[in-house]
């Protein structure tokens, strides 16, 4: 039981930190020093999408999740609403595009840019 709770707590995670790459830039344009934190944290996620890396926390995730089903219930909340969100092809019965995940990586990176340009135009501004 212990390992699917520890499961869940790194899914949740792992899930406020997809929510963070997305989404922190829109928090940067209000608190540009976030782009410490935000800027590698873009760049790691845009890397998963791309292929160029594999993500840790999925590695533990799933290696908990292993362990934990074996303790009981195959199945919890998580697993059915909270894993598809960050899983895409979990959507899909017949498996997610691999093209998809080059979309999500080069909109991420897209996005990104144009919110950090958008910073950088405002820093560049208030320094005149």
């Amino acid at each position: 039981m212990i390992y699917r709770i520890m499961a869940d707590i790194v899914i949740v995670f792992h899930c406020f930190f997809v929510l963070f790459v997305f989404l922190g830039g829109l928090f940067v344009l209000r608190q540009p020093k976030l782009a410490w934190v935000h800027f590698p944290a873009a760049i790691w996620g845009a890397g998963i999408g791309l292929g160029f890396w594999f993500c840790p926390l999925t590695t533990l995730e799933n290696s908990l999740r292993n362990i934990g089903v074996a303790q009981g219930y195959p199945s919890s909340f998580v697993d059915q609403f909270i894993l598809p969100l960050i899983y895409p092809e979990l959507w899909f019965s017949s498996g997610f595009p691999g093209w998809g995940f080059t979309a999500i990586g080069l909109f991420i990176l897209f996005s990104n840019a144009a919110i950090y340009r958008l910073v950088w135009q405002k820093y560049k501004a208030s320094n005149r």
